[in-house]
């Protein structure tokens, strides 16, 4: 049952407010596993996350940093293999085992899972490794234990992911979400629910009532899981539902329920929110759109000119879509002194790419509507710089939602993983070009 959201707050919307809970949603009829896109500017963490880093952090570093390789990235050096092994030893093993202790080898074993792709090492061990850290998320002794434990275990799915792990963890996130006492351990758990269920075997009626808890917590501003007026909370739940979102084929039922949540979203005074709710809707128009077939009609607004594959729109996502683009049009302008600077800058530069998309939605970020040599539209032109050279295109909001999904999770071992992961690289098939 959800309860009542409060009054008021800086980031409590008019629809929070004024309602219990969300409409119940339709469903579609089937989802393929195939990709589809999230650009999330920085949290800003409270003071006692100042000793998180890559071993608990979450959040997506700015588009530019997003494949920084770690420091010790290419040492050459094999001593981390051992050192994995005595940490899974003393995960293991919790017989005389302090907090501290708990945390600081969690730590270290969170950091080689990031900055290696270690599913050799973790699999002989790895049901033994989850019991282990399923203790810590079900009685952790401190916020930092509890966080640490559900980002191991995130780790260990996007590693070594099988088609039974969603069924060994999810009530154990879920309870997390519901009923942890440590604010930042329930936007933990909604980021490796999320990752579980992606990778971890959920069925399509699993993943689609996970969707539902994580729209229920941004339509209530967290106040469904007593976090009214908590942002950070809001804005992982609006990710994780896009990057669900990514794996769904049909969305059409679902469109209505989603769209007037975010639209509300939009009127957060924290920018974060705003951000995470506006590439949703800029999702949710680019997968109104799929491939012609051979006996769809030529629209009558459909662009000469366009690179890639005839789109046909299927549905309409939004029936006030000239009051949206009025909403986004005001937001890609903003000038309140009531707004930072880099927020600000950060607000211009998302809305007017999702502008972009909601008025054709066959545009992706950052869209150039320039012609190249031979008359066509150069397109979406986001290319992120790999290290050891070369550029990721990412032409589509899937793409970008999973971009960011990847790197939330992996931080700076995101192209570790792409190189050598091949659940990674499967997730976002994108071609890595020549400078």
């Amino acid at each position: 049952m959800l309860k009542q959201a409060l009054e008021s707050g800086k980031t409590v919307s008019k629809s929070a407010r004024s309602k219990e809970s969300t409409p119940p949603l339709s469903r579609s009829g089937s989802a393929a596993p195939s990709p589809r896109g999230s650009r999330i500017a920085s949290r800003e963490g409270s003071d006692d996350e100042d000793a998180f880093s890559d071993d608990t952090e979450w959040s997506t570093r700015s588009i530019d940093a997003l494949v920084a390789p770690p420091a010790d990235y290419d040492d050459g050096s094999d001593a981390w293999v051992a050192v994995l092994e005595d940490r899974i030893n003393a995960i293991t093993d919790r017989k005389r085992s302090s907090t501290e202790g708990r945390e600081n080898d969690m730590s270290g074993f969170n950091l080689i899972l990031t900055r290696h792709f270690a599913h050799q090492q973790l699999r002989p061990r790895v049901d033994d490794v989850v019991a282990a850290l399923l203790k810590s998320v079900k009685a952790g002794q401190s916020e930092r234990e509890v966080v640490l434990a559900l980002k191991a275990l995130a780790l260990i799915i996007i590693t070594e992911p099988s088609e039974t792990i969603y069924d060994s963890v999810a009530d154990a996130f879920k309870r997390t979400i519901n009923d942890s006492q440590y604010s930042n351990a329930k936007s933990a758990a909604i980021h490796a629910l999320s990752v579980a269920t992606f990778y971890g075997g959920a069925t399509l009626e699993e993943t689609e009532q996970i969707m539902d808890l994580f729209l229920d917590i941004a339509s209530t501003d967290g106040a469904v899981i007593d976090e009214a007026d908590n942002a950070d909370v809001v804005v992982a739940a609006l990710e994780e539902w896009g990057f669900l979102c990514t794996q769904m084929d049909d969305m059409e039922d679902m469109t209505e329920p989603a769209m007037d949540t975010f639209v509300d979203q939009l009127e957060s005074s924290d920018a974060g929110v705003q951000i995470a709710a506006g590439i949703n809707i800029a999702l949710l128009y680019e997968k109104s759109y799929t491939e012609a077939e051979s006996d769809d009609e030529p629209e009558s607004d459909e662009e000469d000119g366009v690179k890639g594959p005839r789109m046909i729109k299927r549905y309409t996502v939004y029936r006030q879509q000239h009051n949206l683009e009025q909403i986004l049009e005001k937001i890609a302008k903003a000038s309140s002194k009531r707004v930072s600077k880099k927020d600000r800058k950060q607000l211009h530069l998302e809305f007017n790419d999702i502008l972009a998309t909601v008025a054709k939605p066959t545009r992706g970020p950052r869209y150039s509507t320039a012609l190249d040599q031979d008359g066509r539209e150069y397109g979406s032109r986001l290319k992120v710089t790999i290290h050891g050279g070369g550029k990721m295109t990412i032409d589509r909001w899937w793409k970008l939602q999973r971009l960011n999904a990847l790197k939330r999770l992996l931080q700076s071992g995101f192209m570790v993983h792409y190189e050598f992961n091949q659940v990674v690289f499967d997730s976002l098939p994108v071609i890595v070009e020549d400078d």
